[in-house]
């Protein structure tokens, strides 16, 4: 219960400040178009604090339903207005002044995502290095030569220094030609291409949670680490055949070695046995033989050759820092990026390239909201920025409910020098809403899919 209380009020949060971002947009730049603003409100329903405003009159409100906002202009086809608010009504003012003003509630969605990633690039985001980890055999990804460890420095022409990057250029490429094309570091510093080929299955690995799947390995973590030598005994096997710690075996009688796990399993099924080791110090590959020593364990030998795992993920995961001006540009290109691609998905999307899987309804939004603010503020600073992004990108869809569909609306009437017909309007917004009813279908099923399928 603690978990579902814990995420509810987390979505709750993230809602209110991102709806309160974008209304505040409408609201500022509204005011600065000189209409007036009868109410800004913050949550639906009831008002439960209300303060009005002595200078422009406006009811600035909290409201029961803490589930969004809006600003209310005054307009003329709500009734008559006071003579001295003539021209102040939204209707009445300049048509790209009305433009400007349904535009600044995105626009400002955009803004508070560049704010978000430039406070986290100064203090610093987590980033996961793009490497492969357990590669299940017979996979495309096996088929491909992918091996645990390999570091992935680019797909295609984009050099991806993490996991986000790699992510987004790997579901572009797939769903544009079906295949996905590496570049990949081995453990000891060797770049080679690469090439996944995905076929007619693009479609299915954008499910959620399909990709590694249908690819066949796992993204890099603290189990996958290499055989890297912390310490090496006196008088053991391993020092006696010249290994040395800070090396790091890959092969032992030919078979290859992974992670120091795969070191373990193949040292103690070889009690008593001469086998030979190949491992790298400084780049290079060496080669030497040693003999197993026995040691019983529980009643069963095993076999041990004197050596104790070294290494650390710190070759993987890293802090990236930015200064204020660097990091401005930096969340200004991730807020740009993150934009393009929710718009290439939902293209996608529409177009059947892309599964529908992947349209989120608020039981998982809430989901990602709790997990992320348990893990930091940091993590639920970047969810709301990523969902900042996506509020805006779907409050700029041609939809007449939306600010788009409104966009449009008043583009019309600037065309044709009079506002569209009242049955028009009405026809539209039925269309709006039921687009946006099979929408949030779409999303709550698909949020229930996860929970119980």
């Amino acid at each position: 219960m603690g978990g579902a209380l814990g995420n509810l009020l987390a979505f709750v949060v993230a809602i209110s400040v991102l709806v309160a971002v974008h209304e505040y947009g409408h609201f500022i730049v509204g005011r600065l178009a000189g209409m007036k603003v009868l109410r800004f409100s913050i949550g639906f329903g009831k008002p439960i604090w209300t303060r009005v405003g002595r200078k422009d009159g406006t009811e600035y409100c909290l409201s029961a339903i803490p589930l969004g906002g809006y600003v209310r202009f005054l307009d003329t086809r709500e009734g008559p207005i006071p003579e001295e608010d003539e021209g102040r009504a939204f209707n009445q003012r300049p048509i790209p002044h009305r433009i400007a003003v349904l535009l600044a509630g995105p626009a400002f969605n955009f803004l508070f995502a560049i704010v978000a990633y430039w406070a986290l690039f100064i203090y610093g985001i987590p980033t996961l290095v793009p490497a492969v980890g357990s590669v299940e055999p017979g996979s495309l990804a096996a088929e491909a030569g992918l091996q645990q460890g390999d570091k992935i420095v680019a797909v295609g022409d984009v050099e991806t220094g993490d996991w986000e990057s790699a992510l987004v250029a790997m579901l572009d490429h797939m769903v544009s030609d079906g295949r996905v094309p590496l570049t990949l570091e081995t453990q000891d510093g060797y770049q080679h291409p690469v090439s996944i080929d995905i076929g007619n299955d693009a479609r299915r690995l954008t499910e959620p949670g399909m990709l590694f799947e249908g690819l066949g390995f796992q993204p890099f973590g603290p189990g996958d680490l290499p055989a890297d030598i912390g310490r090496v005994e006196d008088d053991g096997p391993a020092r006696l055949a010249g290994i040395e710690a800070g090396d790091r075996i890959v092969a032992v009688d030919g078979e290859r070695i992974d992670d120091f796990g795969d070191l373990v399993d193949i040292v103690q099924a070889r009690a008593n046995k001469e086998v030979s080791v190949a491992y790298l110090r400084d780049g290079q590959r060496l080669t030497t033989t040693l003999v197993v020593q026995e040691q019983v364990v529980d009643g069963q030998v095993r076999g041990r050759i004197g050596v104790a795992r070294g290494g650390s993920f710190d070759e993987y995961y890293y802090q990236r820092r930015y200064g204020p001006l660097e990091s401005l540009t930096q969340a200004m290109g991730r807020t740009w990026s993150s934009t393009i691609f929710t718009l290439r998905m939902l293209g996608r999307m529409i177009t059947g390239d892309v599964s529908i899987k992947n349209i989120s309804g608020p039981i998982n939004i809430a989901q990602f909201a709790g997990e992320s603010a348990q893990r930091g503020m940091d993590y639920f600073l970047g969810f709301l920025a990523i969902v900042s992004i996506s509020l805006g990108v779907l409050n700029l869809l041609p939809i007449p409910v939306l600010d788009g569909g409104q966009i449009v609306y008043q583009s019309i009437e600037g065309l044709k020098g009079s506002p569209m017909s009242e049955r028009a309007q009405i026809m539209g917004q039925q269309i709006g809403i039921f687009a946006l009813i099979l929408l949030m279908s779409f999303a709550f099923y698909n949020d229930l899919a996860r929970i119980f399928g």
